[in-house]
């Protein structure tokens, strides 16, 4: 559904919160090893997150990134907006230019009430939200669990 720009944009937040929780710092290297991304693109994924002040990052030897525990909630919108992401909710299933209410695709109208649906999950659910359930077990994400020390 997502690019894998986006999809690793998610699962790389998700991770610096996780171990944001015990006051830890990732590295480039141990965020891309554990969400299975090549290094160069992890870093052009964390370097837009970083603009876009989803994440932080810190220089030196105890440095990395991390997610200020103190900031308002990140939502899932705000990451999958920072990666330009937010065409998949709005451009047409089928790809057409022309595409709306009252000149519809084949499937406009069961799409778009599909789209509506993952908006409001997308605006809703907060990054934060996501870590504790994956941390309580009640959600799996592989990569989560292979970051070491």
């Amino acid at each position: 559904m997502f690019t894998k720009a986006c999809e690793n944009a998610i699962r790389a937040v998700l991770l610096i919160t996780i171990k944001g929780r015990e006051d830890k710092k990732l590295s480039i290297q141990q965020i891309a090893k554990a969400i299975d991304s090549p290094l160069p693109f992890t870093a052009k994924i964390l370097q837009t997150l970083s603009r876009e002040g989803l994440v932080a990052s810190a220089k030196g030897p105890n440095g990395g990134f991390y997610i200020d525990t103190k900031a308002k909630p990140i939502t899932l919108s705000q990451v999958v907006r920072a990666m330009d992401e937010e065409s998949v909710l709005t451009t047409c299933a089928l790809g057409l230019k022309q595409c709306s209410d009252k000149q519809p695709c084949p499937i406009h109208h069961q799409v778009k009430a599909y789209k509506n649906q993952l908006s409001k999950v997308l605006h809703k659910k907060t990054v934060q939200d996501l870590a504790k359930d994956l941390t309580d077990g009640k959600t799996f994400l592989r990569s989560h669990r292979k970051v070491k020390k």
